[in-house]
């Protein structure tokens, strides 16, 4: 990672940075990865603008610049060190950068070693303090106790209908590729009464919960199982609850019901792979089968009911026949959405220990035919929709989004620009287009 950050740095020592305007204190935040942490940076830039500070979309202009970064797999470790380095290229001389989240967690005194322009590194368990100093310039330095609880931050309220809300921090888990445990550490799950205070403060009509262990929430303090009433008690708050991030093992039929109960029945299952010998190599649970079985018996509970999962193509050991059981399975699955993700080698993780390394070129080959192969089942799932009434939430002029749909990720559905954000309505599709379908308002009667 050093030599990356090297290279990039030295393509970028002559940019000029951008002219700093006069104006009151400021901050550029920019967010990299996954909700989660789309999430802390909203509880950041809450704390910012309670210590007096004004957030800006033009780094230019900012008194301080914060880059959120991820660093789940190689592609987005460099994706966050080429956007640290074009934001210290745009950013005034007299302010200040600060790196933040996974990257700065998981390497700590090595990137700041390698990034001498960025005037700190901070992971959240030794944060930042953002301080205000008599000159009117923002000081940085450390706080004196290594405590930032981002879950219990206030955040500010969300300009969009929706919100995510972070419901608990690390995982207890050891995936055989996943090094997340090793920088955010164990799970620890928020009290029920401060996320469902989060969700009546955000002021939303859908709130998305997220963590990286979703399910066993509340295990950690000896009550698992406990998402099921967390579940039910924000669907009395808002309209839409709707969960990311489920392990399958942790699927329970109280949770299936509270899911279907909550009014939006979308399943996110974190598989990665069926077949059953792999998915021990991985250190996970589970195989098609008994997947297969869990589908359709929530399709027979719910036939409206959505799924997404996720894949990791070429996971040290995969065989051709693992690969094949898997298309087989996507076949006779009909997911609606799905994401398939080339094997990250991360360090600390027991996969860089596995024999049968898979390479580079043939993961590229086996992604493709995953892909093609599910592009074409999430079309047809979409062309079914069309000619049925719909329950759409408007998320902005012209974009709404039903059950079948979780912002960001999946598709959407395409709505008259008179229909007002926020607002519920009942519409009908009239066209699809691969991930997208089209709907007009119901005519009245």
């Amino acid at each position: 990672m050093l030599a990356l950050i090297s290279d990039r740095l030295t393509a970028v020592k002559s940019y000029p940075r951008g002219v700093m305007t006069p104006s009151a204190q400021s901050f550029h935040l920019h967010t990299l990865g996954c909700p989660k942490n789309q999430v802390d940076s909203d509880k950041i830039a809450g704390s910012l603008i309670d210590e007096g500070l004004t957030p800006t979309d033009d780094p230019s202009v900012a008194d301080l610049v914060v880059v959120n970064t991820c660093a789940f797999i190689e592609e987005a470790r460099e994706e966050s060190i080429n956007t640290i380095l074009a934001l210290d290229s745009e950013r005034s001389a007299d302010s200040r950068i600060v790196v933040t989240g996974c990257m700065a967690e998981r390497y700590g005194g090595e990137l700041a070693e390698a990034l001498p322009e960025v005037d700190r590194v901070a992971g959240f368990g030794v944060p930042v303090n953002f301080r205000t100093r008599p000159d009117g310039l923002s000081a940085i330095a450390e706080a004196e106790a290594p405590q930032f609880d981002l879950l219990n931050l206030r955040r500010p309220a969300s300009d969009l209908p929706w919100a995510y809300v972070k419901i608990a921090e690390g995982c207890d888990r050891a995936c055989g590729f996943c090094a997340i445990p090793s920088f955010r550490g164990p799970q620890r799950s928020r009290d029920s009464e401060s996320i469902l205070q989060e969700i009546e403060d955000l002021g939303v009509r859908e709130a998305v919960l997220v963590a990286q262990d979703l399910a066993s929430y509340g295990s950690d303090i000896g009550k698992r199982g406990s998402i099921v009433s967390l579940v039910e008690a924000a669907a009395k708050v808002v309209d839409r609850v709707r969960l990311l991030y489920l392990y399958p093992s942790d699927l329970s039929n109280e949770l299936i019901e509270a899911i279907l109960a909550s009014g939006v029945p979308y399943f996110d299952l974190s598989l990665q792979h069926v077949s059953r010998g792999h998915l021990r190599r991985m250190k996970r649970w589970g195989n098609g089968q008994k997947f297969l079985e869990r589908i359709g018996r929530i399709r027979e509970m719910c036939p409206e009911a959505t799924f997404r999962s996720n894949f990791i193509v070429g996971y040290p050991g995969e065989t051709e026949d693992d690969q094949a059981e898997l298309l087989e399975w996507l076949e006779e699955a009909q997911l609606d959405w799905c994401g398939f993700f080339t094997y990250s080698p991360e360090e600390g993780t027991y996969a860089t220990s596995l024999d049968n390394q898979i390479p580079a070129g043939l993961m590229r080959e086996r992604h493709a035919e995953l892909s093609e192969t599910q592009d074409v089942i999430t079309a047809t799932r979409r062309d079914a929709i069309v000619g049925q009434t719909i329950e759409v939430l408007i998320d902005t002029e012209g974009i709404g989004r039903s059950h079948r749909e979780a912002p960001e990720i999946d598709g959407v559905v395409r709505v008259p620009s008179d229909l007002k954000p926020g607002e519920i309505c009942d519409v009908v599709v009239v066209q699809s287009e691969g991930p997208d379908i089209e709907a007009v308002k119901v005519e009245a009667q």
